[in-house]
């Protein structure tokens, strides 16, 4: 984990100019790299001959998606890195098919995983937001710009944040929830033709805080049927 973390810390996916990189702790990269049912064959590492310290590293965690009807295990592709000073040897390709081999061992054919660049042919697409927190910190950095036609103190304002929440009711989730939140999740994902699919378990991990990676929060309402019983109607 100690050299996982170095590694991508010091090379991970960058902007243009070297200013800004993920940064992942290594509570996260526990999190990330260990869900239900995780190969250890599928974290794939080069080492150095001669210092054999980490030079690159891909990854892969079992997955379930649902296309349509028809259910795929596959294994999910992250975490691709590579060295800096070993870019124009061509390792990515060999990590992909190095990674592609030990998944088809498993009798997988199908994957998933991100790219930066447009992919050919695509079936479907989504969009993922990011909402500021502390915009002038980010501002003060370079990483967010100041819009045309606005000033700092817009900014601040519109990002700033109330002290309470709009919705009411908001708590933090807890493992009695899982079954609640496992069936509303559920419902919402068949809303889709290509969706994740979670088990029980699987809603534990990914959703109930571990070590400060994740703070899910749910809302529930009395059931009127049953005295002093309660059901999560949101998360």
């Amino acid at each position: 984990m100690e050299e996982v973390y170095t590694l991508l810390d010091g090379h991970y996916v960058e902007d243009d100019h070297a200013t800004f990189r993920f940064s992942y702790s290594k509570a996260f990269l526990n999190w990330a790299l260990k869900a239900p049912g995780w190969l250890p064959q599928w974290h794939v590492g080069v080492r150095a001959k001669a210092s054999k310290k980490l030079c690159a590293f891909i990854s892969g965690i079992p997955v379930t998606i649902r296309v349509r009807d028809q259910h795929l295990r596959c294994p999910e592709i992250n975490f691709l890195c590579v060295h800096k000073k070993l870019r124009s040897k061509r390792l990515a390709p060999v990590l992909i098919k190095e990674i592609t081999r030990r998944c088809n061992l498993e009798n997988i054919w199908t994957a998933v995983y991100t790219a930066g660049i447009i992919i050919p042919k695509p079936v479907t697409s989504c969009r993922y937001f990011h909402r500021s927190i502390d915009w002038l910190k980010l501002y003060e950095v370079g990483f967010s710009p100041l819009p045309a036609n606005s000033t700092k103190q817009r900014q601040i304002a519109k990002y700033n944040l109330p002290d309470k929440t709009a919705t009411n009711g908001l708590r933090k989730m807890e493992k009695k929830d899982v079954p609640e939140v496992h069936k509303l999740l559920g419902r919402y994902l068949k809303r889709f033709d290509i969706a994740p699919v979670f088990t029980e378990e699987e809603t534990y991990y990914w959703l109930v805080d571990k070590d400060g990676v994740v703070w899910p929060y749910v809302v529930e309402v009395p059931l009127s049927s049953t005295p002093h019983s309660l059901r999560i109607v949101a998360f």
